[in-house]
């Protein structure tokens, strides 16, 4: 991203100045000025754009970090934990909990192709079209659902025929494999999410049940987006633990 710290915005009087500065940074991270990844300006020269205290900017981006579209580390690193064992989601939800120790079994909730303009916006892609696939995991014996995972996979040549026949063992890391899509690199985000009705009935749960969520975007070595995941994780089981 290029840096605008010689950018000025005038901030309207009277409205308070915390959710101004959130709202013209949405404004930018929505339309795309401020691409998927990108950094924003240092808090220097914020507080010179917006003419305002280091407090006010603070409070401005406590309000952004709110609304899910931006993250601030504050660690060397973070890592998702199962029952107190750090799990590595990087190899896949299966494995990863294989790993260690937990027997789950995993429901297909969906597979099929979907427009999704918000996403392609975000991934700064010309084609809307995504495969969704949507996933319940379980406990094994006690049926205890323990997550959702959405995972959005550009509709790219290599996965065109996925809707019609499946995943490949059931495992989308395979799947993804099998077409030449071997992830590289990537970014993943965690916060909270209050579960809505449906997703309470799927999770088992009362709705505005508190649950970890975590959106991880992975890329192949080219740079290109392979899958953009949303998992909603029960936090009777799961956590983020943090090393710095």
């Amino acid at each position: 991203m290029a840096r605008r710290a010689n950018l000025k915005t005038q901030l309207k009087p009277g409205a308070p100045k915390p959710e101004q500065i959130a709202s013209v940074l949405e404004d930018e991270i929505r339309s795309g000025v401020l691409a998927f990844g990108d950094r924003l300006q240092s808090e220097s020269e914020l507080v010179q754009r917006f003419s305002v205290s280091r407090n006010t900017l603070r409070k401005g981006l406590e309000e952004l970090n709110s609304r899910g579209l931006i993250t601030t580390k504050v660690g060397i690193g973070s890592f998702v934990t199962f029952n107190g064992q750090t799990i590595d989601d990087a190899s896949g939800w299966s494995k990863a909990l294989a790993d260690v120790g937990a027997e789950t079994e995993t429901r297909a909730l969906r597979i099929e192709v979907m427009d999704d303009a918000e996403l392609a916006g975000l991934l700064r892609l010309t084609d809307t079209s995504f495969i969704a696939v949507d996933r319940l995991r379980l406990l094994v014996g006690d049926g205890t659902p323990i997550s959702i995972e959405r995972s959005r996979l550009p509709l790219l040549p290599e996965l065109e025929d996925v809707p019609l026949r499946g995943l490949r063992a059931g495992s989308l890391r395979e799947t993804l494999r099998e077409a030449g899509l071997v992830p590289s690199h990537g970014e993943e985000w965690a916060d909270i999410e209050m579960l809505g009705d449906s997703d309470a009935g799927l999770l088992d749960c009362a709705a505005g049940t508190a649950f970890l969520r975590t959106r991880r975007l992975t890329r192949g070595a080219d740079g290109r987006p392979i899958e953009y995941v949303t998992s909603l994780l029960n936090p009777a089981f799961f956590a983020l633990h943090l090393e710095f």
